[in-house]
This record gives structure tokens, sequence and C-alpha cells, in this order.
């Protein structure tokens, strides 16, 4: 099994080569682009955001840039180490009911976390704290 940081950094990479190419570029052309599915797109969000390397611009535009996404995807983040931190390791389905948050937030805090490696996912895909 290759691990999140491999498999989410190449989300990011992959996301960051459109961008770079394309410029500020809507969430549908990305996806097409890349032909990465949600999940891994905003995984892939998250990762950037936490290189401060992407920012969004209105609804579903990104472009390349120093991030205004700090806040929003920091706060997720921390509430999902949070949760690991206290359950020990968790699925997906048990975090988004414990963080309450939606699948795209969640996959971006994932990203992030991924980013500054601070989680794993062991063998039963249940997310665990390094």
């Amino acid at each position: 099994m290759r691990r999140l940081t491999t498999v989410f950094g190449e989300n990011a990479g992959k996301i960051w080569s459109v961008l770079n190419q394309e410029g500020c570029s809507k969430k549908d052309k990305i996806l097409q682009i890349t032909k990465l599915d949600e999940d891994n797109f905003y995984a892939g969000i998250g990762w950037l955001a936490r290189e401060n390397k992407i920012a969004k611009e209105d609804e579903d535009y990104f472009k390349l840039a120093t991030t205004n996404l700090e806040s929003e995807i920091g706060y997720s983040a921390g509430m999902v180490w949070k949760i690991l931190d206290i359950w020990g390791d968790a699925d997906l389905r048990t975090i988004k009911r414990l963080s309450n948050l939606d699948d795209s937030d969640l996959q971006c805090a994932l990203g992030w976390l991924a980013r500054e490696d601070k989680i794993i996912i062991n063998e039963n895909q249940k997310f665990i704290l390094k």
C-alpha cells in the first residue's frame, strides 16, 4: 500500500501543474484534466494550502498564490487531529460524524495533515496519528 504522503503529494502535484499551465481554473476543469475524483482533488487542495501555494477565488475557482485557505482548512485539520488524538484511530465515516465536516472539508483537512506528515492509514483503513 502506498503512503498517504505519496498519494496526496502526487495529486497535489497534478493540481499544481494544471494551475501552473492554465492559470486560474474552475474545479471542474481541474478534475477533467487531472482525472482525479473529488476526494483526491480536495486532499490535494489541502496539501497545497498547507504549502501556502493555492488560493480560492470566487466559489469554484483556484489559482497558484499565497493561500487564503489557511484558517478554514487549518481549523478543520485541527479538529481531525484532535479526534485522532482522543480516539487513537478512526475511519472516514467516524471522523466525518464526530467532526461534522462535509466531504470536501474533511478531505482538505486530511491533505493538510498528510503534508505535515502527521497521519497514516493502517491496514484496516483507519487513520492514526504518527
